[in-house]
């Protein structure tokens, strides 16, 4: 038993996929995905943008391919992006073929949109011969017409007879390299659709709250959804969906990761909302943090609390803490114990470089233990 057994999640047992050097499911861990706006036609602005969310911390970015144009600008990206590349193939299954050769490590298809069973195997055989995974994405708003006349409307049962449907279709053409996504817009009906689907194979689960909204609203949608979702051991792997800058994607989903303990990157900051007792600005001082310490992608907690009420029980639980004292002085604890004070005008700079040399250690240890 651990020592918090409260904190513990027991992750779904799905079966392991490996989409290059990414592995899925198992034991791997919840790989944090994203996807381009950019014309995938025109490689060097796509490879522009893949760059911010390779830095950002992507495992794995997706690009879309409506057109031969588009495939042929594929060639270009898998050879010179550092991640796997995931091809968005909806209706042709040419396109999926050619994305497989020119280097796609999967392709995302509802194989009951691409065509013929002969169709479909023939896509299937290109992902084998190039080493392709698939991904089955099934979409609330793009149900099948006889599924909707079926049920009546989209709804889970719908959602996990489209997936489940589509899986057959795969593994008749002796095909288990996939990974399945049952989207929607609706939390509710997310939620309910990949509980089902969860209990109805051992596939790995991608998870997604579709259409989930701008920066606010749909990091709020997504962390709800996929909240629950991975709080009852759901999920191998996630995106989440917002009208906003890719690269926002990536930093709510690792955050989502963060706060459960499922997986950590960067500093993990925990602060006060502020009130009248605080020594010092917390919410400015919080924003120049997070700004100036993006850069960092080792695991480090950092407590900023404004006064002695929380302030040093939470520092306890932290790398490096802050606590706001009286006339402009406040106390900085490291390792969880009080270790000397620092005045207003210099702690954030002295906080950065703390939080710097920290991590220079921790990778210097790793580096060393992956020495000997």
């Amino acid at each position: 038993m651990s020592v918090r057994p409260y904190r513990d999640i027991y992750r779904r047992q799905s079966r392991k996929i490996w989409m290059r050097d990414v592995p899925i499911g198992g034991d791997a861990p919840i790989t944090v995905q994203t996807m381009t706006n950019t014309l995938t036609s025109d490689p060097r602005a796509t490879l522009n943008q893949i760059r911010q969310m390779e830095e950002a911390g992507a495992d794995i970015i997706r690009v879309s391919c409506p057109d031969k144009e588009s495939t042929e600008g594929l060639k270009t990206i898998t050879k010179e992006a550092n991640v796997p590349i995931v091809a968005d193939i909806h209706f042709h299954y040419k396109r999926a073929i050619e994305a497989a050769k020119a280097g796609a490590a999967c392709l995302r298809i509802n194989p009951g949109n691409i065509g013929s069973k002969e169709r479909v195997r023939e896509v299937v055989q290109a992902a084998k011969d190039y080493g392709c995974i698939i991904r089955i994405g099934v979409n609330a708003g793009s149900l099948e017409p006889h599924l909707l006349e079926k049920y009546g409307e989209p709804c889970p049962d719908a959602m996990v007879e489209s997936a489940l449907d589509h899986a057959k279709i795969l593994e008749d053409a002796d095909f288990r390299d996939f990974k399945i996504s049952c989207k929607a817009s609706d939390v509710f009906l997310a939620v309910a659709a990949y509980q089902k689907l969860s209990e109805a194979c051992d596939y790995p689960l991608h998870l997604g709250i579709t259409e989930a909204g701008g920066l606010r609203g749909g990091t709020v949608k997504s962390s709800i959804g996929m909240g629950m979702l991975l709080w009852s051991g759901i999920g191998d792997t996630i995106r989440v969906s917002l009208s906003a800058d890719p690269v926002e994607e990536v930093k709510v989903g690792f955050d989502i990761l963060k706060s459960m303990g499922l997986r950590h990157r960067g500093v993990q900051v925990i602060s006060c909302p502020s009130c009248a007792r605080q020594g010092f600005n917390v919410i400015e001082t919080v924003s120049t943090l997070e700004d100036r310490l993006a850069h960092i992608s080792t695991p480090i907690s950092l407590s900023i609390i404004g006064c002695v009420v929380n302030g040093p029980g939470e520092a306890l639980m932290t790398d490096i803490g802050l606590t706001g004292g009286g006339n402009g002085n406040h106390k900085m604890y490291v390792a969880g114990k009080p270790d000397h004070n620092i005045s207003s005008g210099d702690m954030v700079d002295h906080i950065v470089d703390l939080v710097e040399k920290r991590a220079a250690e921790i990778e210097a240890a790793k580096a060393a233990e992956a020495a000997e």
